[in-house]
């Protein structure tokens, strides 16, 4: 079979791309849409208001406080995951790098376009290691997702007897594994070998070259348990704390649940978070709330305040990103200003 000309590649790739521009944002309003009519049926706005007008904002304030002092120790591991592949970054530098991208990661689908944003931030200065920049953010949201799933698993053993959460406790089962097969595949030596069948279709696609570059960067990293171990200890504590932003969202609410089934709610929620549908989870975070709290006995009015408070918390959470953007675009005037001043002076 003939092979396709270069002008028929291009405009198959063409093609490509324009399915994708109109396919993602269809489906992204699909999704809002179905979780939007979820919610009209679950959910009696008056109510839902008379909640709201009760919460107690001591609860608040202190989840927002743990949400912010979260990104120091998040910073830090960064660095030092840099570090160790030779890329030399100034810890201030980093956790600028970390407030901004959850201020643009409220613009973006879901947590991993602030991600993106780290590593272009870097990136631009160590141009001839983007691979090991890039690798070092996928670790850590592999790092995150194994705590995430060790969290769920500590939730799912506390809670037997007391909350009925069965259904959760298949797609964690499910997750648990998928995880378990993606760290094999990134760390494992042995694994090239069944990556191999998919080489014809990233050269189709033509991320060959980031594919490799990303892979690299991200196993280069087995060769240090040590590093790895404590990474993740750091990141299990962070997210044991990020569990209780989410019960004291509930407090606030007025639900007195708990935080036992908080610790089974808040890694789903993570994960869930992660699907690129709806932009920074619009309604598919508060549908999944009521979905899982009133299996516990919480009324639905309630548990959708308790995810519109989260998404408060959220929002409030790109503040001091919006700030460090604001400042820096101020500069860049002030700085601009005097130079196009002096281009403009005649000779």
């Amino acid at each position: 079979m003939a092979r396709p000309s270069a002008a028929a590649r291009l405009i198959r790739d063409r093609r490509l791309g324009q399915m994708r521009r109109v396919l993602r944002p269809g489906l992204g309003l699909v999704a809002t849409v179905l979780c939007v009519v979820y919610l009209i049926f679950q959910v009696d706005l008056h109510e839902s208001l008379q909640v709201l007008r009760s919460v107690e904002f001591a609860p608040l304030m202190l989840a927002y406080a743990i949400l912010i002092g979260a990104l120091l120790p998040l910073a830090w591991r960064w660095q030092v995951l840099l570090r160790s592949r030779g890329v030399m970054e100034p810890y201030s530098g980093l956790l600028k790098s970390y407030y901004v991208s959850y201020a643009l990661g409220q613009l973006l689908p879901t947590s991993l376009g602030g991600d993106a944003t780290r590593i272009v931030d870097v990136s631009r200065r160590h141009r001839d290691s983007r691979g090991a920049v890039a690798g070092s953010v996928i670790v850590e949201r592999v790092l995150g997702g194994f705590a995430t799933l060790v969290l769920a698993g500590l939730g799912v053993a506390l809670a037997a007897g007391r909350y009925d959460v069965g259904p959760y406790l298949w797609l964690e089962l499910v997750i648990g594994l998928a995880a378990i097969a993606l760290a094999v595949v990134l760390f494992s030596r042995r694994a090239r070998v069944a990556l191999k069948p998919l080489l014809p279709v990233v050269r189709a696609i033509r991320v060959e070259r980031l594919a490799r570059s990303l892979y690299a960067g991200v196993h280069g990293f087995r060769d240090r348990p040590g590093l790895l171990g404590g990474c993740f200890a750091l990141t299990l504590a962070v997210q044991i704390f990020r569990v209780l932003t989410i019960y004291l969202a509930g407090r606030a609410a007025g639900v007195s649940l708990s935080p036992l089934p908080y610790f089974v709610l808040g890694p789903l929620l993570f994960l869930v978070m992660l699907v690129p549908f709806t932009v920074n989870g619009l309604a598919l975070r508060e549908s999944f709330f009521v979905s899982f709290l009133t299996q516990l006995g919480v009324s639905a009015d309630q548990a959708f305040v308790v995810g519109f408070l989260y998404f408060l918390l959220s929002v409030a959470l790109a503040l001091p990103g919006t700030i460090i953007l604001g400042t820096s675009s101020a500069r860049g005037l002030v700085r601009r200003g005097p130079n196009e001043e002096r281009a403009a002076e005649p000779e």
